[in-house]
């Protein structure tokens, strides 16, 4: 009997992943089947071999021990609802607002008056750069512009490009891609580049918990951890 109720309760101990309902019903189950082998077990010892106080403890100890894993899963439980309730404040805020995330666009767009704009670009280094080269192509490939920024520290940094090409005129309106070359005295710097896009809207949470922000047709959909810099 002893070793019934002990095998009874070890196997409910290391049982893994139920869901909280799944643990609850165990939870109960197990002690009503405890108490019942237990009463069994004491109105039917040997009065010249009694059950074991030390035994007797051993197994209200595992008893107590499911009902404290099943009072952990609960309580993680209530920490993810709230980490997921943070999750979709911090989403919902971003809505409106420029992000960069990994990508290589620039967009060029001018005025009636001809004054020409740029989307900004940046880039992440895990190491400071003694320089950084940008080099900006059209559409079909074709270099329009290349120029040096300097010494850029280590992290995300972004940048904007005044839309000339390399003969000074104004580059065409449209898309264009950027790239960077950084460089630490004469060794060559892993450079992540960065594109701007604007946030128009987040999804619901998916089934991990986790919400995708809208950033346009062009750019898709990223989750916050793409999100290297809020301007």
């Amino acid at each position: 009997m002893a070793t019934t109720i002990e095998s009874s309760v070890t196997g409910a101990v290391n049982a893994g992943g139920p869901s909280s309902a799944q643990a609850g019903s165990q939870s109960d189950e197990l002690r009503d089947n405890f108490m019942t082998m237990l009463v069994a077990q004491l109105q039917n010892q040997d009065p010249l071999d009694p059950m074991d106080n030390n035994e007797m403890t051993s197994q209200l100890a595992q008893i107590n021990a499911v009902s404290g894993i099943e009072d952990l899963n609960a309580t993680l439980k209530g920490i993810g609802t709230q980490i997921d309730a943070g999750q979709a404040l911090e989403a919902a805020g971003l809505i409106g607002q420029g992000v960069m995330v990994p990508g290589d666009r620039v967009l060029v767009g001018s005025d009636d008056e001809g004054r020409v704009s740029t989307t900004p670009f940046g880039i992440e280094l895990d190491a400071p750069a003694d320089n950084v080269t940008v080099t900006i192509s059209d559409a079909g490939g074709q270099v329009v512009r290349r120029y040096d920024i300097g010494p850029v520290e280590a992290g995300v940094s972004s940048f904007q490009w005044p839309g000339d090409t390399s003969g000074g005129e104004n580059a065409p309106d449209g898309a264009y891609r950027v790239s960077v070359e950084a460089v630490q005295g004469d060794r060559t710097l892993s450079a992540e580049t960065l594109n701007y896009a604007m946030v128009n809207a987040i999804t619901p949470a998916d089934q991990d918990g986790g919400f995708l922000l809208d950033l346009g047709g062009v750019q898709g959909q990223v989750g916050l951890a793409d999100i290297r810099q809020i301007l």
